[in-house]
């Protein structure tokens, strides 16, 4: 069987592909992330995830055959992507756009070993009860939404945030795990390995 690297510094991809049952190695796989002009949400997240296995690919070192895995999330607002907040005045200023509103949740995955890489996006829609300007304030000091896309966390203390969700649950966490499995499947990696090992 193949064996699987995950290139991701994200601990919440670690956990969900630790969830499914399937070993793998986590490695850094740092790519520019600058949107290209004109480029589509959807494009530039797959275009990302593809470029994470790309670059995860050459950076191990093995004889062995193995595949990488590479993912990469964006809240989208008004065709708009939302990044990861860099101030408090930045995040404070994306949940009042949030709030009270439903926004999309892009996320893209992409296998590649050596000969071919497959990629596919998973979009779901989350809709933001309204925030009050103290209640943001209060959510950026805890610390959570500094390196969220979008500016929170669904897994964490931003889920009181969430009055509705109309997709995967796992793939606005980041990563989808329903396509995850389908998508390692084709290349011989099953899920569930870990009750297999028991």
């Amino acid at each position: 069987m193949k064996s699987l690297y995950l290139a991701s510094g994200s601990p919440r991809r670690r956990e969900l592909l630790t969830q499914i049952g399937v070993p793998f190695t986590a490695i850094s796989a740092d790519i520019d992330e600058t949107p290209f002009p004109e480029e589509s949400p959807s494009a530039y997240v797959e275009r990302l995830a593809r470029g994470k296995a790309e670059v995860g690919r050459g950076a191990v070192v093995s004889d062995a055959d193995f595949c990488v895995l590479g993912a990469d999330t964006a809240v989208v607002l008004d065709g708009k992507i939302l990044g990861k907040p860099v101030d408090a005045a930045e995040a404070c200023a994306m949940l009042m756009l949030l709030s009270g509103r439903e926004h999309e949740v892009l996320t893209a995955i992409a296998v590649q070993d050596g000969e071919r890489c497959e990629s596919l996006v998973v979009r779901s829609l989350v809709r933001f009860r309204a925030i009050g300007r103290d209640e943001a304030a209060a959510y950026w000091a805890s610390g959570e939404p500094r390196d969220k896309a979008g500016g929170y966390g669904i897994q964490g203390l931003g889920a009181v945030f969430v009055a509705g969700l109309n997709g995967s649950y796992s793939a606005v966490v980041g990563l989808p795990l329903c396509e995850t499995a389908q998508l390692l499947g084709h290349f011989g990696i099953p899920c569930w390995q870990t009750l297999n090992a028991r």
